[in-house]
């Protein structure tokens, strides 16, 4: 039977308005960040896996400072977290500028890292805000709503790539480009990571007109103790030290192994702190948190992979320009944002748990699609070309729709207010797998090896331009068909609304 109680209540209306703006804003921060994997790729001519590095600083820094967010919300307030994190994006965003004028790949790993900081603080702050504004019943169904506005920005994100970005970058190959002179390769190489910044610095003026208005909402907070602030600043310590010190003393240092060192520190901080030990037992007894954590990883790291690769594989099997294929992918996020909506609309009548089964099926078929079918163009749309698979490919965006709000609200589903804010922490956290699966999906693009045996049937030509082969780009779907399996165990093992086993 559909329920009567409010998504959201009136008195909950404005401030709901709010959050669902941060949730535009990371969503476009996370679209524009997979489409410089193939800029930076034909910028600084690397392969796909160094360039999928950027996806690793990004996808890392939701891991390293989720704590540090879920501590800041639990001894000052959701608010303040907020605020921080908009500032530290707005940090992270004006470093772009000194990584465009020295032409460092290296600069910019730093700046796309605090960047994704500000979002790690603004997810994990805003997705429990949301759960707490009304009734516990209609949790997910108001997550999955303030998460609507999450693929609007998205889009967003995927047109200001393709217009400012991958628009302006130069049409020289690889090759062309080393044959240049010095001055003339240097010219092209400033112009196209100038309209690389100038997007995130012009976000910076947005970021500060939603900072204004959180400020200027504050609600009787009273000043914090010197208790609250001295945990706050030492769990800070715990996330940021170790990590800077390992990235200046050991700078050729694996970035992935990297990364989980710095996860390291944060989890250090949780079992000194009596407090927060006793909260991380609390959610480590429940099965339908952690696991919850697990398919989430799976989760994330699918979705930031299979979109972060979906322009190589278009061009490859279509033959179409770098900006043809943001084509394609905005449609895949348009197909993402109709079904959410539609998933949204229908919670109210069927139980999210068995829905996300229903998909996460769905997109292990079309990932099967994607791998085996031929490359046959079946119609053209504005002389833009489509074949079964990349229609397959387009749908298994759709199936991801609800996932990740829908995890994430199952996960948390029970718990008291203080484990619902550490237990975020753990769910952001497994935005690692944006980093992990990734460069797992890349490994595969650049050395197919054992995975090459499932579509023996395709051709193992490498592409000079993509660093990629018809069979590689098609022998790495297979792990999102893994990651989503993940999902489809979780969803079906804990469909139950009050089940822990």
């Amino acid at each position: 039977m559909p329920s009567n109680t409010p998504v959201v209540p009136r008195k909950y209306l404005a401030l709901f308005i709010l959050l669902t703006s941060c949730f535009a804003l990371w969503g476009l921060l996370n679209n524009m960040t997979d489409n410089l994997v193939p800029a930076f790729q034909k910028i600084f001519t690397m392969d796909q896996s160094r360039a999928g590095l950027v996806q690793v600083a990004f996808y890392g820094a939701y891991a390293v400072l989720a704590i540090f967010a879920a501590v800041l919300a639990e001894e000052l307030s959701y608010r303040k977290g907020v605020l921080i994190g908009l500032a530290v994006y707005i940090g992270g965003a004006l470093l772009y500028i000194p990584a465009c004028v020295a032409q460092s790949f290296d600069i910019y790993f730093i700046a796309i890292f605090i960047v994704a900081a500000g979002c790690s603080l603004l997810e994990t702050t805003c997705n429990p805000y949301v759960l707490s504004l009304g009734d516990e019943s209609t949790a997910v169904r108001r997550l999955n709503f303030a998460q609507m506005f999450n693929p609007v920005g998205s889009m967003v994100g995927i047109v200001l790539a393709q217009q400012l970005i991958l628009s302006h970058l130069n049409p020289a190959s690889a090759e062309e480009r080393a044959l240049m002179d010095e001055a003339t390769r240097q010219g092209i190489i400033h112009n196209e990571l100038f309209w690389v910044c100038a997007p995130y610095v012009g976000l910076c003026a947005i970021a500060a007109a939603i900072w204004v208005f959180f400020f200027l909402k504050r609600e009787g907070e009273s000043l914090p103790t010197k208790s609250a602030l001295a945990k706050v600043v030492t769990s800070l310590l715990f996330s940021v030290v170790p990590l800077t010190v390992l990235y200046f003393i050991f700078p050729q240092m694996n970035k992935i192994a990297w990364v989980l060192c710095g996860v390291v520190g944060p989890l250090v901080y949780l079992v000194l702190d009596a407090n927060y030990r006793q909260l991380l037992k609390t959610l480590l007894a429940k099965p339908r948190y952690f696991v919850g954590v697990i398919a989430q990883f799976f989760y994330v790291g699918v979705q930031i992979a299979a979109w972060t690769w979906m322009n190589a594989y278009c061009q490859k099997e279509l033959g179409v320009t770098a900006a043809q294929g943001a084509i394609y992918y905005t449609i895949a996020i348009c197909t993402f944002i109709a079904c959410r909506w539609i998933a949204t609309f229908a919670m109210k009548y069927l139980e999210p748990a068995l829905m996300m089964a229903g998909f996460a099926a769905g997109a292990i078929l079309f990932t099967l699609g994607v791998m085996y079918i031929p490359s046959t163009v079946l119609f053209s749309v504005g002389g833009l070309p489509f074949s079964a698979n990349v229609i397959c490919l387009i749908l298994m965006s759709a199936c991801m729709s609800l996932m990740f709000p829908t995890i994430y609200g199952m996960a948390l589903g029970g718990l008291d207010q203080r484990s619902v804010k550490l237990g975020a922490s753990g769910l952001i956290m497994s935005i690692l797998g944006g980093a992990i699966i990734t460069p797992w999906m890349a490994g595969i693009i650049d050395k197919p090896g054992f995975w090459g045996k499932l579509v023996p049937m395709y051709d193992a030509t490498v592409d000079a331009n993509l660093k990629a082969s018809s069979l590689s780009l098609r022998a790495s779907f297979i792990v999102p068909a893994i990651c989503f399996a993940v999902v489809l165990v979780y969803a079906l093992a804990f469909r139950g609304k009050k089940s822990e086993q």
